[in-house]
């Protein structure tokens, strides 16, 4: 079986630059399970990086002194080295200081980790944020773990210091996910079949919980405008939730195998998820159309083998932040990335035992963690986006695929406009 399509040449593909990677420490009796680096995530405003190291440890690292290191010390950068620990960020709003990194024990396996911030990363829906328990900045930066008891606990990453800890889950949480408008709503997946929506402003009461799921849920995603989620997970379920209302808007049918990843675009026009089935799907998410398939394997597999045991099972994929380009991690020991109008890899990377994969804030580099616990960084496909595009982008941010097709236009700005050429 072939990695790439008959028509291309794989030997023309682009390898990406490798910039560097964080090796974790090996321990002479460690176990063969436990090692996992199951997610990796940029804090929202580019200041940080994390990723769970192993067992039960998760690294919080500077990501500006993370990428000086690389330059000044080469690719390699073990993880247990010494460093120089900085002064944290006051939370009283005052002056703001270097960040430090932080080595934090959860406890337990670490599954899903992500950041939360109290600043919105586009424009707010939220008007006020107030804390009951605890009454920091509006500047708050946080990180949640999800473990393997089921339990999730949330860390302020400035100090590295335990805020909260949120007990409902039965089983291992498997996803985490934040508002992006900065209301600190945060959303868990678990393999006990449900979703559960947290309002850490209001010291982490759990609002509702999300049912409909039959089996395992792998990773759920927000909108960019908070408006919608995306969740994923075994028996072939992709599903949309209203997120004001709470209620499910409708079931994707495509996939042939569990869907383990799922990604919105930054206009929120796209959705991609990553299946077992060795595809990677894009879906109009606001009607239910498959826009592009991205295969990787070929002849791609018939339905009934799709759902089997292969060695092309897509793991993760990732949206990068200009909207034009997607990563996608595979069994195959490599990592692509794509165009959002091309069917073949525009670049590839080599990676063994790859588990989890994003951008980073600015988009100009890809994280990736293996079976192992440690990360790996590539330099991603660069490209001035065209005007026509970020005026699309512009467009889609306020305007679903409905009200884009009532727009008196022609109809090639309207496929343009709706991604369909």
């Amino acid at each position: 079986m072939a990695s790439f399509p008959p028509r291309v040449n794989e030997k023309e593909i682009v390898r990406s630059r490798t910039i560097g990677e964080l090796l974790a420490p090996a321990a002479p009796f460690d176990k063969k399970c436990g090692r996992e680096n199951w997610t990796v995530a940029f804090a929202p405003d580019g200041s940080y990086f994390a990723w769970s190291q192993g067992h039960r440890t998760v690294k919080l690292v500077p990501w500006s002194q993370c990428l000086k290191n690389f330059l000044l010390h080469g690719t390699k950068n073990v993880t247990n080295s010494s460093s120089l620990r900085l002064s944290r960020q006051s939370s009283d709003g005052g002056q703001k200081n270097k960040p430090c990194e932080h080595i934090i024990d959860c406890g337990d396996i670490v599954w899903s980790l992500a950041f939360g911030s109290s600043v919105p990363e586009k424009q707010s829906r939220c008007v006020n944020i107030e804390w009951h328990r605890f009454r920091f900045g509006q500047d708050q930066l946080l990180l949640a773990t999800g473990l393997n008891n089921g339990r999730i606990k949330i860390w302020d990453v400035y100090t590295g210091k335990l805020l909260l800890n949120l007990v409902d889950h039965t089983e291992v949480v498997r996803d985490l996910t934040f508002a992006p408008d900065g209301s600190l709503i945060l959303v868990s997946a678990s393999r006990d079949k449900t979703l559960r929506v947290w309002d850490l402003k209001d010291d982490g009461n759990m609002m509702k919980v999300l049912r409909g799921h039959q089996n395992w849920v792998y990773s759920c995603a927000f909108s960019p405008d908070s408006s919608m989620l995306c969740s994923v997970g075994a028996s072939k379920a992709v599903f949309l939730w209203n997120m004001d209302k709470y209620t499910m808007i409708r079931k994707l049918e495509g996939h042939h195998h569990d869907v383990v990843a799922c990604d919105f675009s930054p206009d929120g026009a796209l959705l991609a998820t990553a299946s077992y089935d060795t595809r990677v799907y894009i879906w109009d998410p606001h009607n239910g159309d498959i826009l592009m398939e991205f295969g990787h394997m070929f002849p791609p597999p018939t339905p009934i083998f799709a759902g089997g045991a292969n060695d092309r099972w897509v793991r993760s994929v990732s949206f990068s932040h200009d909207g034009l380009h997607i990563a996608s991690l595979a069994d195959d020991k490599m990592v692509r990335f794509w165009r959002i109008d091309e069917d073949y890899p525009v670049q590839v990377a080599p990676l063994s035992n790859g588990l989890c994969c994003a951008f980073s804030t600015d988009g100009s580099v890809l994280a990736a963690g293996t079976q192992d616990g440690s990360v790996y960084f590539w330099a991603t496909p660069r490209q001035v986006p065209s005007l026509q595009h970020l005026c699309r982008m512009s467009i889609r941010r306020v305007m679903p695929t409905q009200e884009v097709q009532e727009l008196p236009i022609p109809s090639k700005v309207l496929e343009f406009l709706s991604y369909r050429i």
